[in-house]
């Protein structure tokens, strides 16, 4: 569980790699001088996406703005509901997201303010809210990961629907809680229906047995382990595991799905505005400096493994290239609230 608190401080989750950490630090000691002479205003942010991402971004806007940001991290899903609760008398200013879900029902609850159109512009239009009320700061992509000591690339399904056949009983994990699984959830129902999905939840929940796992980082350890076979995950989790244990001690891989298949989803993680901020000129200020270069930069240089998609940056970690993805053909509109994938969820009693 993520824990509130503000960013200048400089706590930092058990995960990050050593080299992070020094550079962050820098960036905040660089940051707290630059605040000195700031003008004073101040921000809250509640924080959905990974905290070595936001840290970094937000310590880089301190600096270029002079603008004290508070950030209050937690679960997506737990801050979108607790912005709900809060209502009109929420002190958060802006909510930055793993997931465009969690801001689709923030937006159909009429929480968030419109985005400025020229920060708008500088994200492809697919990646924004269909509404303007937020605006996309970067993507992941969601694949496959495989113990390479027990399956060979050739022995790979090639959809998503192929991990409830009965050769995957017992090899395949999950992590079915976080929220970056619902929308290939979202995504097998607009493919096949809500039967078939049904269908496939119970096969895949029975398939994974005693590998069900809190998070995708414990998913990936554990696949990388050998303690299960394959699992679904965004593919950023791998690369971050490589990168902190090492080429050597990395026995897994990832793939993808076959081209638009349900289970080959882009996910966009962005921020919004609250209806409710008073300070929404600094809010609006700090969505521009995400999705401007600076902002894209340092997502597009960092150890996130996230894409940037604004400000024509492109990420400098190996990535497949963005513009080279296949993925299933899916809208942030269809993607929607996710609310019908939670229901299908808890329905097969796997969340």
């Amino acid at each position: 569980m993520k824990s509130e608190r503000t960013v200048h401080v400089m706590k930092f989750p058990k995960r990050l790699t050593a080299a992070t950490v020094i550079v962050a630090t820098a960036m905040g000691a660089t940051a707290c001088s630059g605040r000195s002479s700031g003008s004073g205003s101040s921000l809250t942010v509640y924080n959905g996406q990974h905290e070595q991402t936001t840290n970094a971004l937000v310590t880089a806007f301190e600096k270029e703005s002079g603008i004290h940001v508070q950030v209050r991290n937690n679960d997506e899903n737990v801050l979108t509901n607790q912005i709900v609760t809060e209502g009109g008398a929420s002190p958060a200013d802006v909510i930055y997201t793993e997931n465009s879900p969690a801001l689709e029902t923030l937006q159909g609850k009429h929480l968030l303010a419109a985005v400025a159109p020229a920060t708008l512009a500088t994200v492809l239009s697919k990646y924004n809210s269909p509404q303007g009320d937020w605006v996309g700061v970067s993507a992941r992509v969601s694949e496959l990961v495989y113990n390479t000591d027990l399956l060979k690339p050739d022995q790979l399904p090639h959809s998503v629907m192929d991990l409830a056949g009965p050769q995957w009983k017992g090899k395949l994990a999950l992590a079915q809680g976080e929220t970056d699984f619902q929308p290939i959830v979202t995504s097998v129902v607009a493919s096949y229906g809500v039967d078939a999905t049904t269908k496939w939840l119970t096969a895949i929940k029975s398939n994974a047995a005693n590998n069900i796992y809190p998070n995708n980082e414990t998913l990936t350890d554990q696949v990388n382990k050998g303690h299960a076979t394959i699992g679904i995950i965004n593919a950023y989790y791998w690369y971050r595991g490589r990168a902190e244990r090492g080429a050597a001690s990395t026995h897994s891989a990832v793939a993808a799905f076959s081209p638009g298949d349900a289970g080959y989803i882009v996910d966009v993680s962005g921020a919004g505005i609250l209806a409710s901020s008073s300070h929404k000129t600094a809010a609006q200020r700090f969505l521009a400096f995400l999705v401007g270069a600076q902002g894209q930069g340092i997502i597009a240089h960092g150890d996130s493994y996230e894409y940037p998609i604004g400000s024509g940056v492109t990420t400098a970690q190996p990535l497949i290239p963005f513009g080279s993805l296949q993925p299933a053909p899916l809208t942030i509109a269809q993607l929607g609230d996710g609310s019908t994938a939670i229901t299908l969820l808890q329905q097969a009693q796997l969340a």
